[in-house]
């Protein structure tokens, strides 16, 4: 038995065709780095996004490094986000020269948790970063009218969620929030609630390149023209760099693969969300597991469980002696890393996360017998161990 964590041969033998013609027209263009197949894939994106601005860089982690710095943060600042993601999430705001300011987790979505959040705002918190982890799209109302109270500017990391739909959902917020900031933001798309939305096109995230790239979204045209001059050296005319800037540029055979690719990419979130409900089924009163919550909007970029009584490792290891590919995202929350290591007070949900999450095989084209194969080794398992 081999069941691999992702599988993306299925969908590149599906558009095959579609993606060699994309790229030979660029190939046959000559035009490799920007120009108009950028240009068409950045359109696309907005338009899809329902944003008026969307900027490709290489990566995701330059599109949130490039985000905050186009939002004017920098030294002496703070931001506010999760300790429950990966690393580029505080990476970022640590390379522009701001700190992290790590507020813990809701228990249920495992995304920021916005009660949370006020108490952690001072004089220097200048945005909030939340993180629509999984795929799930964070508490956007209530965490954009703390944003608003405080004059705060929102940096959406969406390098997991690109199709997330906010649905109004709030899984791990006590708190009520002002019902018109709530309706003006159900049914957006995540990247487009914020001032900046950073997404990532590394080639497992739901809309994937075959190799790096990234996408800054705004509605504000100085956000955008200063994200367009950082992203080629600080200049908005060739040897006129007006600021230190960076060499990231989305080039242009990863934007036609793109582009063909967000024109399937409604179908693909729906194949996505077909086997998260699947395996929600078939771990109905398996003890020792807490499933994650369907809400309409999520895209499951990872289908990812709480595995209770401190028997997540060892579960992952019998399922890998199986064949059976498992993954721990993440198994050291970001502040926790070496890296930051004794500079944060404990955020205990985060903690306890990291010790149960346990992520399942997962793609659009994923068989039902596959995932019958899956939750029935780990039923079987689990009790054993």
């Amino acid at each position: 038995m081999n069941i691999p964590i992702l599988d993306l041969k299925p969908q590149y033998q599906r558009i095959k065709a579609e993606i060699q013609q994309a790229v030979n027209g660029v190939l046959e263009s000559g035009q490799f780095i920007l120009g108009k197949t950028v240009a068409d894939f950045e359109q696309a994106a907005a338009d899809y996004l329902g944003v008026k601005y969307a900027i490709g860089v290489n990566s995701g982690t330059d599109a949130l490094m490039i985000g905050l710095r186009a939002l004017g943060i920098g030294p002496g600042d703070e931001v506010i986000t999760t300790p429950f993601s990966f690393f580029a999430t505080a990476e970022s705001i640590s390379n522009v020269g701001a700190k992290p300011v790590f507020v813990d987790v809701a228990i249920t979505d495992f995304n920021l948790d916005p009660d949370k959040i006020k108490a952690a705002i001072t004089p220097r918190t200048k945005a909030i970063m939340p993180v629509h982890l999984f795929g799930q799209p964070a508490a956007m109302a209530q965490i954009k009218a703390l944003a608003d109270a405080h004059g705060l500017k929102i940096i959406e990391d969406c390098a997991q969620s690109f199709g997330a739909i906010y649905a109004g959902d709030c899984l791990g917020c006590d708190q009520g929030c002002d019902d018109q900031v709530r309706q003006a933001l159900v049914g957006q798309y995540t990247g487009a609630m914020g001032d900046v939305g950073a997404f990532s096109f590394f080639p497992t995230k739901n809309l994937g390149a075959y190799g790096d790239g990234g996408l800054i979204t705004t509605n504000d045209p100085a956000i955008a023209d200063l994200a367009r001059c950082l992203r080629v050296h600080g200049s908005k005319q060739r040897y006129q760099n007006e600021m230190l800037g960076y060499n990231s540029r989305l080039d242009a055979l990863q934007a036609a693969i793109l582009n063909v690719k967000l024109s399937h990419l409604k179908e693909w979130s729906l194949g996505r969300r077909r086997v998260a409900q699947t395996y929600n089924d078939l771990f109905q009163g398996v003890e020792g597991i807490i499933t994650p919550t369907i809400t309409a909007g999520h895209v499951f970029h990872q289908y990812t469980l709480r595995i209770l009584n401190g028997q997540r490792d060892a579960l992952a290891n019998a399922m890998q002696g199986m064949g059976i590919s498992t993954m721990i995202y993440y198994p050291v929350p970001q502040d926790q890393l070496p890296v930051y290591r004794g500079q944060y007070a404990p955020n205990p949900i985060s903690d306890r996360l990291a010790t149960e999450v346990l992520s399942l095989p997962i793609w659009p084209e994923m068989e039902t017998e596959t995932v019958q194969t899956v939750a029935e080794k780990i039923s079987q398992v689990l009790p054993s161990l």
